[in-house]
């Protein structure tokens, strides 16, 4: 008599294996090195990771001070650095490093109003040096009468140009800041004494050729 146990056994034996559902919860995939649980790195599957580049250029980092004395010279050096970059700056106008008497947009007019054109005031100086040795007792006195005569006419130049300077600073900042709180008078001195420094020496440095127009 054959035993029912012994019958179910062999159906069971019999029938084909079940395909694993890989999208079912609590399995895991098999990854391509054929290790179950193992993530592929970035150079198993192909992927090349970009070198990092720094878009501020920043410079590596220094080295340590062997000593307090190098450490020193370190701190000297970028302080005459850090001066070097802010005096550049400031000689090409950057209104952040400007002295407090250099800043505001009417001022930078003033200033191209005098560099624009030429001032008495920078023959000014130079006469007064012939002046001063023309002028000196061991000079005869035709000689010092006529340094005296030169330097009353460039006395009167000056003037007479820094008048006309004053007026046409208040005409142009007028019309282009009609509602300006700069007072014209401090306006009318920056532009005189700027006038009478040499353009070569002159802070900030003229950004506008004679001739054109401001």
């Amino acid at each position: 008599m054959p035993s029912l146990f012994s019958r179910k056994t062999a159906e069971v034996a019999a029938e084909p294996p079940a395909a694993t559902n890989s999208n079912s919860m609590g399995t895991e995939s098999e990854s391509p090195s054929g290790r179950r649980g193992h993530t592929p790195s970035k150079r198993e599957r192909g992927v090349v990771t970009p070198k990092r580049s720094d878009p501020r250029g920043r410079r590596p980092a220094e080295p340590p001070a062997a000593n307090r004395r190098e450490a020193n010279k370190r701190i000297r050096e970028r302080e005459r650095a850090d001066r070097d970059e802010r005096r550049k700056a400031m000689m090409a106008g950057d209104e952040r490093y400007l002295l407090a008497r250099d800043r505001g947009a009417e001022r930078a007019l003033v200033r191209d109003i005098v560099d624009c054109r030429r001032t008495m005031g920078t023959w000014f100086f130079g006469g007064a040096l012939i002046v001063l040795f023309g002028s000196s007792n061991a000079m005869p006195p035709p000689v010092r009468l006529a340094s005296n005569l030169l330097w009353a006419l460039l006395a009167l130049a000056t003037v007479a140009d820094s008048f006309l300077l004053a007026r046409q600073i208040k005409k142009l900042v007028t019309e282009r800041f009609p509602k300006t709180t700069v007072k014209l008078g401090s306006l009318y001195f920056y532009g005189v004494m700027r006038g009478i420094t040499f353009r070569r020496m002159r802070v900030p440095r003229p950004r506008i050729a004679l001739g054109t127009q401001p």
